[in-house]
């Protein structure tokens, strides 16, 4: 369908942008899954980062319990033990990189009441290991800063050996470490995307077929408004089922007040009609100018009943659910009945429709109003009419609307003419036949659902009628 642009002002209605549930809730489903899985894995990379740590400073304790095995040797001689620590520097190579300069492995012996290194690895190459200083606990382990400006962790121990307390400190580089859990962060969140990506999918099947129930109840609902059933299928699940239930029982409410409605229109209109027939007869039988005054009234007395009990008719027809026809064939057979009617005239009636237009209420409906339009432009053209249907969508709404448009090449009106020609029982011509009903009943029917009804000059000399009425949506 295209845009009318000229879609009039008061067929629009504000509505907000339609929003799909199931991306919703796949939405908010999603970022809970992506929340509880980033603070999982961050979860899971810290646990691996403590368990490395402990794994590391196991490590650096081997080589300080090795340290401290070699400063209790004793002498080759077999002479009682002598702390090494006070006669040699420990020579401990329990790790070749303690042996390399700058290696990233150290280890340092000093006395615990003094700053100053006793012995030290061959890596440092004189270079100070600036380890903290130890509290009163026998260990402590910490980060600091090597000889190269790289990151050091630092297992310290405190020993006593003949009431000399001495501190023993091994260090090894950070790098492989934070390498270690660097990878393992990047597998872990590797591993989530995936399992992410896999409950985002599951959660969009889930939602999907879980909302399936609601198509089916979407699709049973077009049919009714289509015309195609008479009730809703109630063969759903459980939790909306009620639902089905409750529109079934207000779309048989409706037709029964529609029935209800109908029917005291006929009561009435019967109940009206017959005095008002006996009075007429009397009055035409009499008479005189009172029967003339007395029939004369009773002739708009019948008139208006006439024209109240149309509307009537009408707004009970609206009201009901699930009816809808399409325009092409109601049209068709309107031109051809006034092909015959005014074959006299040599009229020309042209009829367009490019696209298949459902018009979203009754066939005697659109009957009516375009049977007024259309023999209203037969009286009064020289011998051409047209008739156009156009679908439109009102860029306001969004609602699917179609456009009736029925131009004559006949006098046409004045703006003042125009605005009189609509009102209930207004004749601009005594001479040609007519109750004067016709505009005012089409003006009123397209108010009752919710479109516009304008009258201008036309192209063709004469008057364009223009109707804009709802149309169905195309499925």
């Amino acid at each position: 369908m295209t845009t009318d642009p000229a879609a009039p002002a008061a067929i629009r209605q504000t509505s907000g942008p339609q929003r799909s549930l199931s991306a919703r809730l796949v939405f908010v489903a999603a970022i809970w899954s992506a929340v509880a899985l980033a603070l999982a894995g961050i979860f899971l990379v810290s646990l691996y980062q403590r368990a490395s740590e402990r794994a590391f400073d196991a490590q650096l304790e081997i080589h300080i319990n090795a340290l401290i095995s070699e400063m209790l040797q004793t002498d080759v001689d077999g002479s009682p033990a002598t702390p090494r620590a006070q006669v040699t520097a420990p020579s401990y190579r329990g790790d070749p990189r303690f042996s390399l300069p700058l290696s990233g492995w150290y280890w340092t012996v000093r006395r615990a009441d003094d700053p100053s290194i006793l012995y030290a690895s061959q890596s440092l190459v004189g270079d100070p290991l600036n380890a903290p200083a130890i509290g009163q606990d026998d260990t402590s382990a910490g980060f600091i800063v090597g000889p190269k400006g790289d990151e050091i962790r630092v297992l310290q121990q405190r020993i006593t050996i003949e009431d000399v307390p001495y501190v023993i400190a091994v260090g090894a580089s950070t790098a492989v470490f934070w390498a270690e859990v660097s990878e393992f962060g990047r597998l872990v969140a590797l591993t989530l995307c995936i399992v992410g990506i896999g409950l985002i999918l599951a959660i969009f099947l889930q939602v999907r077929i879980g909302l399936r129930p609601l198509g089916r109840l979407r699709a049973s609902l077009t049919a009714v408004r289509q015309g195609e059933a008479d009730r809703i299928d109630e063969a759903l699940p459980r939790e909306i089922a009620p639902l089905a239930v409750e529109l079934n029982a207000l779309i048989v409410s409706n037709r029964e007040i529609v029935e209800r409605a109908r029917t005291h229109v006929g009561n009435l209109a019967h109940g009206l009609k017959t005095p008002l027939s006996v009075i007429a007869n009397e009055a035409r039988a009499s008479g005189g100018p009172l029967a003339d005054k007395v029939s004369e009234q009773a002739g708009i007395m019948s008139t208006q009943i006439q024209h109240h009990l149309e509307r009537a008719r009408m707004a009970a027809q609206h009201r009901v659910i699930g009816v809808s026809c399409e325009t092409e064939p109601v049209l068709s057979r309107l031109i051809r009945a006034m092909d015959k009617i005014y074959r006299d005239k040599g009229m020309e009636i042209g009829f367009d429709q490019q696209e298949e237009v459902r018009f979203r209420g009754e066939s005697q409906d659109l009957e009516e109003m375009g049977g007024n339009l259309i023999d209203n432009a037969c009286k009064w053209a020289g011998s051409r009419v047209t008739v156009r249907v156009a679908p439109l969508i009102d860029p306001a709404s969004n609602r699917d609307m179609f456009a009736i448009t029925v131009e004559d090449d006949g006098p046409g009106l004045t703006p003042g003419q125009r605005a009189e020609a609509v009102k209930r029982g207004r004749r601009l011509d005594e001479t040609v036949p007519g109750t004067g009903l016709g505009l005012s009943i089409v003006a009123d029917l397209v108010a009752l659902y919710g479109g516009t009804f304008d009258l201008d000059g036309s192209d063709l000399g004469g008057l364009r009628a223009r109707l804009v009425l709802p149309a169905l949506r195309k499925e």
